[in-house]
């Protein structure tokens, strides 16, 4: 199917999309902090792309894509970089709405460090695998970033949020390495990964998924407390409520 990958796409935007017009979420009111951190993660993911696929890092199969390209990349790849953080920055919103507890609060000053370490010992060990090395580092980078120099607290939602991304994650990004269709529309080269894969997806991308929400939270939160605290809707430390709690 010549169209998939853009259908992927449409289908993972439209109920959040809908969505956000929910009046207990009215995830549409944060729009003007989620644009400007979809910009900036744009400005490091897709030259990061660009330069992958010309590498051979990874590539697109032709018989799945729209055969429009920006800058070498398929316009359904630029797409995703909006997409996906729209629809998963909404899922950690709904979570808040709703109410749902934040079970990681407490053992986040444990989890935070743990995971840095062992995403910064993973990528040393496979630094000839550029997808490995790469990824797991930025990951630990920008967890130590927020855990110890921005401390906005948000980071124990986002734990118990990315668990429930998870469920969407292993449709679509399972869709696009393989599972229940023929081809790939995502190929990658095995001798820059650690070729270990959960059903079809890489290791790597379940990491590379989380670098890019974390990376549109920082953004997301950093306009949002500086926007907020002009209004004094937030507490004098400049921390919104609903983050650390």
């Amino acid at each position: 199917m010549k169209f998939l990958y853009l259908l992927i796409i449409i289908f993972t935007f439209f109920f959040p999309l809908i969505l956000s017009f929910d009046k207990k979420v009215h995830f549409y009111t944060n729009w003007k902090y989620l644009i400007p951190s979809v910009i900036v993660s744009m400005l490091l993911f897709i030259p990061w792309d660009i330069l992958f696929t010309r590498a051979g890092v990874w590539g697109f199969n032709k018989i799945y894509i729209s055969g429009i390209y920006l800058f070498n990349l398929p316009v359904e790849e630029w797409m995703f970089f909006i997409v996906v953080p729209y629809a998963c920055l909404f899922i950690y919103e709904v979570l808040i709405a709703y109410g749902v507890k934040n079970y990681f609060h407490s053992s986040v000053k444990y989890i935070s460090p743990a995971l840095s370490v062992l995403l910064l010992t993973i990528a040393f060990v496979n630094y000839g695998k550029i997808y490995t090395f790469i990824t797991f580092t930025l990951a630990s980078i920008l967890i130590i970033i927020n855990q110890y120099v921005l401390r906005y607290g948000f980071l124990s939602r986002l734990y118990l949020s990315y668990l429930v991304m998870l469920i969407p994650f292993f449709l679509v990004n399972g869709l696009l390495t393989g599972s229940f269709i023929p081809e790939e529309v995502v190929w990658y080269n095995q001798a820059e990964n650690l070729n270990i894969r959960i059903f079809t997806i890489p290791l790597e991308d379940f990491v590379y998924g989380f670098s890019l929400i974390l990376l549109n939270l920082t953004v997301y939160h950093f306009i949002k407390i500086r926007l907020e605290s002009k209004k004094s809707v937030f507490p004098s430390s400049g921390v919104p409520e609903n983050v650390v709690n």
